[in-house]
């Protein structure tokens, strides 16, 4: 049970400094951050958790991560299902915190709370889905190589963050870069119809992109010959 506490604890922490940098530093924000300062604040987060409550449960806080986790061989498939259950109440309960927040906002909080979507007059759903697959896939990679046995090091949380941040700073202008179900599913809860009707590509693709990594890091490609 701590582990799966641990897990919506790290979840909960890097979606809501996440996504509130959006809603209250981000474009529209009275001191805008813009991508790269949300981007840094994903990985700032991500690395808090990391560092956090990585020694309890991994500090997985993203379904994609778990499956590609599970498929190198690196887990037990009864673990799973509670993770994915832990990582989707943290993220919820994250947007439930910052949608309290908001609420008393003079005038009204008229934006959204940080949800993923991509602009259909600019890029295709295909461009949007092979961006998460493919952004994912490089996400849990670097995240599955860093901390395999061969070169485990201290700073895998500095260096997963960081790739993290990296990768925002590459997709927010097309979906706002989800790479994680449960990032994606808190904020779309509290955001509207537009949200949860594009929420199954920011599910479905990164769940692909983990898996793939996982597949190839059962090859044992980061084991010394």
């Amino acid at each position: 049970m701590k582990t799966y506490t641990a897990e919506v604890l790290g979840t909960f922490l890097l979606v809501f400094i996440g996504t509130a940098s959006v809603v209250t530093g981000g474009f529209g924000g009275a001191l805008p951050l813009g991508q790269e300062g949300i981007g840094l604040a994903f990985g700032i987060g991500l690395i808090a958790a990391a560092y956090a409550i990585g020694p309890i449960s991994g500090a997985h806080l993203n379904p994609a991560v778990t499956l590609g986790v599970f498929l190198a061989g690196r887990m037990e498939a009864k673990d799973v299902i509670p993770y994915w259950i832990a990582q989707v109440i943290g993220a919820i309960i994250a947007s439930l915190a910052l949608w309290i927040i908001v609420s008393g906002q003079v005038g009204g909080h008229t934006g959204g709370f940080g949800a993923n979507g991509w602009d259909a007059t600019k890029w295709g759903v295909s461009s949007a889905f092979l961006w998460e697959l493919i952004g994912t896939f490089t996400f849990v990679t670097v995240i599955l190589g860093v901390t395999s046995g061969s070169h485990a090091t201290a700073f895998a949380g500095l260096v997963i963050g960081l790739t993290l941040a990296g990768l925002h700073f590459a997709i927010i202008p097309v979906t706002g870069t989800s790479l994680n179900p449960a990032r994606s599913i808190g904020p779309a809860l509290f955001s509207g119809s537009a949200a949860i009707g594009q929420l199954w590509l920011f599910i479905v693709a990164p769940l692909i992109g983990g898996a793939i990594a996982g597949v190839v890091a059962k090859t044992r490609i980061f084991e010394k010959d």
